[in-house]
């Protein structure tokens, strides 16, 4: 199955939550997209209906496929320790994520492409796997050839104002940042209730 392209807001008005950020259209339209769902509105879903949107919702902000999200939770549960700090943890560390969480990029999908196209470096090697991971210690960095990349400028005059949580640290300067630590849980700011997605897979 592809990676869907369409409309944000179609995915944020399905969780009903603006999981991409301010979303104007989501204030008007605060139900269900499709035809009917103004007549739907938003009903009582089962536990396994309430888990299996939070997996969907993780999925979609992270920007991941099934396949991919399912190994990665795998992974999670090998690892030892809170299996879900552990996923989000994991998720968090991917160098798509990291570009965006340092403002290099307005979006994770934004990230993901700039990532691909091999505008990034690693401890000054050239990156192009979105699903990268990153360590304590590793310095990522916009490529030299892309510094003057409208995208990069742009997505920087966006977030000037957006924090770098504390396991990271840039200069904006030289485009480039530290990665100090992995996340705690309390320093991912995501409304994402992984232990539904534990149970989800745990059944």
């Amino acid at each position: 199955m592809g990676r869907y392209i369409g409309p944000k807001s179609k995915i944020a008005r399905k969780f009903g939550e603006a999981i991409f950020g301010t979303d104007k259209s989501l204030e008007k339209k605060n139900y269900p997209p499709g035809q009917h769902g103004l007549m739907r509105k938003r009903k009582k879903v089962s536990e396994y209906g309430t888990q299996l949107l939070e997996k969907q919702k993780a999925k979609a902000i992270y920007g991941i496929q099934e396949k991919q999200f399912r190994r990665t939770f795998e992974e999670a549960a090998r690892v030892g320790g809170i299996t879900g700090e552990n996923l989000m943890r994991i998720l968090e560390s991917r160098l798509d994520n990291v570009v965006f969480r340092l403002g290099f990029a307005r979006t994770r999908k934004e990230a993901r492409q700039t990532v691909s196209h091999g505008h990034i470096t690693v401890n000054g090697k050239r990156v192009d796997i979105p699903s990268y991971r990153v360590r304590p210690g590793d310095v990522v960095a916009v490529a030299d050839k892309a510094k003057e990349m409208l995208v990069i400028k742009s997505a920087l005059v966006s977030n000037e104002r957006m924090q770098v949580p504390a396991w990271l640290e840039v200069d904006i300067e030289k485009l480039q940042g530290n990665v100090l630590s992995l996340p705690n849980r309390d320093q991912i700011d995501l409304d994402i209730n992984e232990q539904l997605i534990v149970e989800l897979y745990s059944k």
